[in-house]
């Protein structure tokens, strides 16, 4: 095996083993040597293909962000039926995460109480899902009749506050338990995707 293919194949296993861990716990609570420990690794190969915690987290973060990006792309999407739409998409987000438990703390985690120190670096990470998402609130948007003194601009610039203020409600709450954390973010994110809607449409949705 070429050298190139051993350093890429490391670095999948340090990935993997991180994955698992960040997984599990917050990025407080995870630890380096249980990675070495549970993926069999030490701690100088660790550094020597990262730079310290934060780097292996981000890469962890990264992973899973582009991972359920990709995965909601893959699917086809009606907007025919709006309500149908929001549904479908937030059924998409629990089967991704139901095939990849880990990754659904990491999301939890990383969007909704991160670590303070890594916030920006986050933000950059979930550009793509972000822009997924206002890519779908687009296509909803063609589908409703929006009230006059409301433009397409400024409807979607109300869903990405709303998103901002219900994350911005969940980094204030104290879990146990990200599962918990998840199952709650997501069905307030059910409820009121569709309060936002009717507010801004002239009739009710079918």
């Amino acid at each position: 095996m070429k050298r190139e293919e051993k350093n890429i194949l490391m670095r999948q296993q340090i990935i993997n083993s991180a994955i698992a861990e960040f997984g599990k716990n917050s990025y407080t609570d995870a630890s380096l040597n249980a990675i070495c420990r549970n993926g069999k690794i030490s701690k100088g190969i660790i550094y020597h293909y990262f730079k310290n915690k934060d780097d292996l987290y981000l890469v962890c973060v990264t992973e899973c962000f582009n991972s359920l990006t990709r995965f909601l792309n893959s699917k086809e999407m009606n907007f025919n039926n709006v309500e149908q739409a929001i549904e479908k998409y937030l059924d998409l987000r629990h089967e991704f995460f139901r095939k990849n438990p880990e990754f659904g703390n990491i999301f939890t985690n990383a969007l909704l109480q991160p670590p303070k120190h890594l916030i920006e670096e986050i933000r950059e990470i979930k550009a793509e899902l972000d822009r997924f998402n206002i890519k779908f609130y687009e296509e909803i948007l063609k589908n409703v009749n929006l009230k006059k003194h409301i433009s397409c601009e400024e409807a979607i610039e109300y869903f990405l506050i709303f998103q901002e203020s219900l994350n911005y409600y969940f980094q204030n709450k104290a879990y146990g338990d990200f599962r918990e954390l998840f199952d709650e973010h997501e069905l307030k994110l059910k409820k009121l995707l569709k309060i936002m809607l009717y507010g801004v449409t002239k009739e009710e949705i079918e």
